[in-house]
């Protein structure tokens, strides 16, 4: 337990910090910083796959159906987790981010009352509530559905519940999900190159160094929400993970000067308040706050 939070805590720091190390490539598209980013993060996976002696492991992991199709399925989520936050930070929209990853944890509470059998109390289904209210202020302001924050929520909640039924060591999942949509990444990075599209070149040596860098930029924190997922039930990896929006929040209305407006206010404050209430019911029961998950070995 102790140590599934200490590795949630140092997940969501690095993810609520990311917003600061996508601005560096900017002048790149959305589409090619995430190829990169797969690209990088299957080279820095293999090495250390390598190193420790376990890339068959992973090839034994990508030949048998019962692991392969979790896996592509956990590598999709990711992925599209991964464009959609990459565009929304370069296009302005860090506080709708940290909005989804504010919702993300009431997405994770259902989706362990769904799927994994989780009992919540009366105190936490308000909780529920109250986040789903916040939600629709600020839809009802915009006047138009929130798909930034709604699309993370739900991808990286359905990703958080793959990893939590898949019965695979964290690296070789993580291992398996870069070796799935590596192809893709690859062809994509070449036909922008062959059509004198790409902008990488225009990169300093500085932010192409951090560039190369991303992969370990990815796997480490995925590594360390894995070994989080594994140790805690789904709820209490969600709502450690406000930890990362919470920093995003700040640096999206603080250092990037994005508007927020008291809808905004009145949306984060239902939601904060949904935190508070779901906390207070945990430790104020006796018991868990779901019923335990049985360990994956």
């Amino acid at each position: 337990m102790n140590r599934g939070i200490i590795y949630a805590v140092l997940a969501y720091v690095a993810w609520g910090l990311l917003p600061l190390y996508w601005k560096l490539f900017a002048s790149l598209s959305s589409w090619e910083i995430l190829g990169h980013r797969v690209l990088w993060s299957f080279v820095f996976v293999a090495l250390l796959l390598l190193i420790g002696k376990r890339f068959r492991e992973l090839m034994a992991v990508l030949r048998q159906k019962s692991t392969l199709f979790p896996v592509i399925w956990s590598s999709l989520l990711i992925s599209a987790n991964w464009l959609i936050f990459i565009w929304a930070v370069n296009n302005g929209h860090i506080v709708e981010t940290s909005l989804g990853y504010y919702m993300n944890p009431i997405i994770n509470v259902l989706l362990g009352v769904l799927f994994l059998k989780e009992r919540l109390h009366p105190a936490q289904w308000l909780s529920i509530g109250l986040a789903f209210v916040g939600v629709l202020v600020l839809a009802v302001s915009y006047g138009a559905f929130p798909w930034i924050s709604i699309s993370l929520a739900l991808s990286f909640g359905l990703y958080g519940l793959a990893k939590k039924r898949m019965k695979l060591d964290p690296m070789l999942s993580l291992g398996g999900e870069t070796v799935v949509v590596l192809p893709l990444a690859v062809l994509y990075l070449s036909f922008i190159g062959v059509q004198g599209q790409t902008h990488v070149g225009a990169l300093d040596a500085g932010r192409l160094i951090l560039l190369l860098l991303s992969g370990a930029a990815t796997a480490m924190p995925l590594f360390w929400f894995a070994q989080a997922a594994k140790r805690l039930t789904l709820s209490t990896v969600g709502f450690i993970q406000y930890i990362g929006p919470s920093i995003s929040l700040v640096l999206g209305v603080l250092l990037f000067k994005e508007p927020f407006t008291p809808v905004h206010m009145v949306c984060f404050s239902l939601i904060w308040g949904a935190l508070v209430l779901f906390t207070w019911s945990s430790f104020r029961g006796s018991r868990s706050v779901v019923r335990p998950i049985a360990r994956e070995q």
